[in-house]
């Protein structure tokens, strides 16, 4: 696990027949939108990870580039810095509000224009602004998220995506530059109890809003501050996005305290169970299949059900990149304790 695929001569030459090929089905896509994780859709050739770098000369960091993401966190390798300031969260003391959004590959918060929420601290120089919150998953417990720690995957990961707002404009303006872009990452667990930020954007009132690709739900009287545990240390490296055009100015945050999501929503398991006891009929094997996130759909309700699971990009070659963190890893044992490994919210620890 880890290396980047390589593509011998037989891919390539199936992958232009597969090209010359779409250019007799009908009008030819937005290449912004040319690309999947899987490589068939609907019976069409999509161009999946290990393609992304040859079908646009735009992307051509994604088959070539030095520094790209996700990576495999070895902890041994990870440089213990103990200069690293906390975290800081600022939103103006308002609550987020913004759109739930299934886009076919990813579930998407993007957050309104205002409240303005931004990140610093940490590894980072400048002030960097939220611009979107993506959720990853996969079809299994345990695997589902880009990154992995010491070759452990979890079953989900939650990127918070934001632009350097001090230099560019925009995130399009900041992923073509240095120092452009930050994402702090969060993994996730299933367990028995679930993050209080993640219920209200997992629950069964608001997901099935969501269903298929394009659906989109309003959110409002959100606290960020609720997504990220009490005490936390983090792991930071340079990389790169994870989906084309795989720029190569991301700093990359990784919490390396993992949250909890349930199997299934309270609410739901218990309307599902009054269901089986009454039709007797139903196996209840069904309760340990029946995941919300995972009845998500990558395609419009038109076409055939395929779910937005395994929406990550494989592992990429860390190289001789250097690992830090703001924990020393030689001594996993101790706890996170004090205002560094907590969340500094508008100026103050948060605690909970």
């Amino acid at each position: 696990m880890g290396g980047a695929a390589r593509l011998s001569a037989p891919r390539v030459l199936v992958l232009w027949a597969a090209l010359g090929a779409a250019v007799h089905i009908g009008p030819a896509p937005d290449p912004e939108d040319w690309w999947s994780y899987k490589e068939n859709l609907q019976g069409n050739f999509v161009p999946g990870p290990p393609f992304w770098g040859l079908v646009n000369a735009a992307w051509s960091l994604c088959a070539v580039g030095k520094r790209q993401s996700p990576v495999d966190v070895e902890l041994k390798r990870v440089l213990y810095d103990p200069f690293l300031p906390p975290l800081r969260l600022s939103t103006g003391g308002e609550k987020l509000r913004g759109t739930l959004y299934n886009t076919g590959r990813h579930v998407s918060f993007l957050p309104a224009p205002r409240p303005v929420v931004n990140v610093s601290g940490g590894p980072l120089l400048y002030s960097h602004r939220l611009s979107e919150l993506r959720l990853l998953f996969g079809a299994r417990d345990g695997a589902g998220s880009e990154h992995q720690i010491n070759h452990q995957g979890f079953s989900a990961e939650v990127q918070l995506i934001h632009f350097n707002q001090e230099l560019y404009g925009n995130l399009s303006a900041a992923s073509r530059g240095p120092n452009g872009l930050a994402i702090l990452s969060l993994f996730v667990n299933v367990a028995g109890n679930s993050n209080s930020f993640l219920s209200r954007l997992l629950n069964r009132d608001t997901i099935t809003r969501i269903s298929y690709k394009n659906d989109a739900y309003f959110l409002q009287d959100l606290s960020l501050e609720l997504l990220f545990p009490e005490s936390f240390g983090f792991i930071t490296y340079q990389g790169s996005l994870s989906t084309p055009p795989c720029s190569e100015t991301v700093t990359w945050i990784l919490v390396d305290r993992a949250l909890n999501i349930t199997s299934l929503q309270a609410d739901f398991l218990r309307d599902v169970t009054r269901t089986i006891h009454i039709h007797s009929q139903f196996p209840t094997v069904l309760l340990r299949q029946m995941h919300s996130l995972r009845l998500l759909s990558q395609n419009p309700p038109s076409q055939i059900f395929q779910s937005l699971s395994g929406n990550g990009r494989p592992l990429q070659p860390l190289a001789h990149r250097a690992l830090r963190g703001n924990r020393d890893p030689r001594h996993p044992e101790r706890r996170c304790r004090g205002p560094n490994y907590r969340l500094h919210v508008d100026g103050a620890p948060h605690g909970r």
